[in-house]
């Protein structure tokens, strides 16, 4: 190992969550977990690295994930593995591996977790980044696609989340698609010269790709594009047609946008993205959509499937102003002594508080009350207890609201009695 000075930094496009915003994560991790076992999902935790080839056939050769964003390495034994630049296969796998599709018609899963590409790291975009997942593999029918977008929707609503847009297309199916393909890329021969070197290369190798393009030149020849809406073939149609009156019914606005693709080879049908303009170019929230064909891709058997990611980086950011600068509501109880035995009493009524559950801190420096105080103040603690020689000798301890400044004297047996009642009240 080469000697020098130590660094100090980390990876640029891997960020740290430091202490001051974690609540922030923990809200949406927690809000997550209750909402994905109300409807029905099972969590589950896959590796963060996978054989290369399991990306590469999944999401496609051509695209730029494979082409320019893995992390790829191999490993003492000569394999080739890949860090996971996103959840889907991954789950693919295991559901293939470990028959999760022998427990009944549909198989619901979610995942929360980090990804890496190697990406030019900017507002937005990082190279670890992190995803809350679900899939729902085995049935291929509009209420499916309907009810994911509504559990998407209802994260939304249970973290407060608003101003977003749903973006929804249909991209056809193995009927339909290719014929769109050839004409798209009958189209983009034509203007070739309008293109970026970039879609040179993507229109010899797969042309829809060029729809990803983030070169201004090449995004205005694509509107000019044969559109997938266009070419539908009739189960396409009415299937998108049929989400599409799903959603009415359960008041989840969208909005229709036929340039919409996604990244990744292998999705189908139904496609969407949950956008927030106020951050700026990096606006994709969530995004998803069917992957019909993929299960049969990886090997086994023609099984329908579809699902959303949502970049919990984006998603914090998109929180009510305040959480997402993680700052979180007073909650907890400070104990605040002076001397030696309050201190020992404290100490004892500190642990009954964490053994339930409670937040609660105690000074460890031998400060002065008023500084105990201040510091529970800053640290957002909602009551502090207070207890000092002439508390002891009077058997009762000081509860301070340090939201109102109310205080009252409660005896010591029954303050924790007291203290869990207030709090949960």
């Amino acid at each position: 190992m080469p000697r020098g000075k130590p660094t100090t930094r980390g990876i640029k496009g891997a960020p740290d969550i430091l202490p001051e915003r974690v609540a922030a994560w923990h809200r949406v991790e927690a809000v997550t977990h209750r909402l994905m076992a109300a409807c029905g999902y099972l969590e589950i935790r896959t590796p963060v690295f996978e054989k290369t080839d399991l990306f590469v056939r999944s999401i496609g050769a051509g695209t730029d994930i494979v082409d320019k964003e893995m992390y790829t390495f191999e490993d003492r034994g000569g394999e080739s593995l890949t860090l996971r630049p996103e959840g889907t296969a991954p789950v693919i796998r295991a559901y293939l591996e470990h028959r999760l599709g022998t427990r009944g018609p549909l198989c619901k899963v979610y995942y929360l977790g980090p990804m890496f590409r190697h990406e030019r790291p900017q507002a937005g975009r990082f190279r670890q980044f992190h995803q809350i997942g679900a899939e729902a593999i085995g049935l291929g029918t509009p209420a499916v696609d309907a009810e994911v977008l509504a559990l998407l929707t209802h994260l939304f609503e249970a973290l407060d989340v608003r101003g977003l847009t749903l973006e929804l297309n249909s991209i056809g199916d193995a009927v339909c698609r290719p014929a769109f393909r050839e004409r798209f890329a009958a189209y983009m021969r034509g203007r070739r010269a309008e293109l970026c070197p970039d879609c040179h290369v993507r229109l010899e190798r797969n042309p829809l790709r060029i729809l990803d393009c983030k070169v201004e030149r090449c995004q205005a020849v694509a509107a000019e594009a044969p559109k997938p809406s266009a070419m539908l073939c009739a189960a396409c149609e009415e299937h998108f047609r049929e989400v599409q009156s799903l959603l009415a019914l359960l008041k989840i606005d969208f909005t229709l946008n036929d340039r919409l693709v996604r990244g990744l080879d292998y999705y189908t049908r139904t496609t969407f993205e949950f956008v927030n303009p106020t951050l700026g170019a990096q606006d994709a929230v969530a995004g998803g959509g069917r992957y019909d064909g993929l299960v049969e891709e990886m090997g086994g058997p023609p099984t329908p499937g579809i699902g959303f990611a949502v970049g919990m980086e984006r998603l914090v950011a998109s929180l009510p102003k305040g959480e997402a600068a993680g700052v979180p509501a007073s909650t907890g109880v400070f104990v605040a002594t002076l001397g030696t035995e309050a201190f020992r009493s404290g100490l004892l009524l500190l642990q009954d508080l964490r053994r339930r559950g409670v937040r609660a801190a105690i000074d460890l420096e031998g400060r002065s009350l008023k500084s105990q105080l201040r510091s529970a103040d800053r640290e957002r603690f909602r009551f502090a207890l207070i207890l000092g020689d002439e508390e002891l000798k009077a058997r009762e301890a000081v509860v301070r609201d340090l939201k109102t400044g109310e205080q009252a004297k409660v005896p010591i047996s029954r303050v924790l009695e007291h203290l869990l009642a207030i709090l949960e009240g």
